[in-house]
């Protein structure tokens, strides 16, 4: 009887749901407790014991990979991004690695206009002063009269510009590849260098996916190139930033604000400098937020799974 380790933190609140189906498949299910994502060692403890997995951000390391073999055949990723996974490994070992491409790409789009407008607006620090008895007007600017920049300009971050041009923003992009000409004539987004778009942003938006060349790309030398009037806001990975050089930055004014959905340590510790502070807006990785996009990424990653072990997948009644 194969065995499935279930560790997909946004799918084990509905297990009563899904057991049914998975165990009509004859399938058995290991379901650890699972904070956020399971580290490199736990992960070890159940190496050898299960054939596929449905997991969430869980470190499945070369060293993880090595140990699950021969018997791992499949993972199946809730969500789109697969950074946590060391895919090249993944795939000398004959491992499938599967996930749910454009998963999540308008609530992560709406979310970081949310976080424009509250910034643009000062709608969080209006709300306090009114709740704490002081009857302030605080300053606020139109989107109209701000430029976004968007390092990373794939679905999420075509998304973002879309919105903001709306809005009537001037629009900067950076990327390390190639976007289409037809899209950024369209949108009216000028595409440029990263240290340039860093010193010309009212706001800049990480929508990058975590590789290589996007690891710490935020840190102590480009946040020297940052306006220091400028707001930066991470839904991407936590680690596209160096979160002390971001404290740093913050702290010496090189930065004016943040809002961050994404942390280098996830759950953010409560003694993180970052939660004292009252020009950054923080959230639980959670710009992904969304019913309908939730279900879809359910369905899909219940059916990889049961294609990657072979099985045909029936339509969940």
């Amino acid at each position: 009887m194969p065995t499935i380790l279930f560790s997909a933190p946004n799918m084990i609140p509905f297990l009563p749901r899904f057991r049914p189906l998975l165990e009509s498949y004859g399938l058995q299910l290991l379901v650890p407790e699972v904070h956020e994502r399971l580290s490199e060692a736990e992960l070890l403890a159940y190496a050898g014991q299960f054939d596929g997995t449905i997991c969430g951000d869980d470190y499945y390391t070369a060293r993880v990979l090595e140990a699950c073999t021969p018997r791992l055949k499949v993972i199946s990723k809730w969500g789109t991004g697969i950074d946590s996974i060391d895919r090249q490994t993944a795939e000398k070992l004959g491992i499938q690695v599967r996930n749910t491409p454009n998963a999540f790409t308008q609530p992560v789009a709406d979310t970081v206009l949310g976080y424009m407008l509250a910034f643009a607006r000062c709608l969080p620090w209006m709300d306090r002063a009114i709740k704490s008895g002081r009857w302030e007007k605080i300053p606020g600017r139109s989107l109209s009269e701000s430029t976004l920049g968007v390092v990373g300009v794939g679905r999420i971050g075509k998304a973002v510009l879309r919105r903001a041009r709306t809005f009537g923003c001037t629009l900067l992009g950076n990327d390390i590849i190639p976007i289409d000409p037809v899209f950024l004539t369209k949108n009216e987004v000028e595409m440029t260098s990263l240290e340039n778009l860093l010193a010309r942003s009212d706001f800049v938006s990480l929508n990058c996916d975590l590789n290589p060349t996007s690891f710490h790309l935020l840190n102590s030398n480009t946040f020297n190139q940052i306006k220091p009037s400028a707001i930066l806001i991470n839904t991407s990975r936590g680690p596209v930033v160096d979160e002390q050089a971001l404290i740093s930055a913050l702290q010496e004014g090189k930065l004016a604000g943040a809002a961050l959905d994404v942390f280098e340590q996830e759950p953010l510790p409560a003694d993180n400098p970052l939660t004292r502070m009252d020009n950054v807006m923080l959230a639980s990785h959670n710009a992904n937020s969304s019913p309908k996009a939730w279900e879809k990424v359910h369905q899909n990653t219940i059916i990889n799974l049961l294609e990657g072990l072979g099985l045909s997948a029936k339509k969940e009644g």
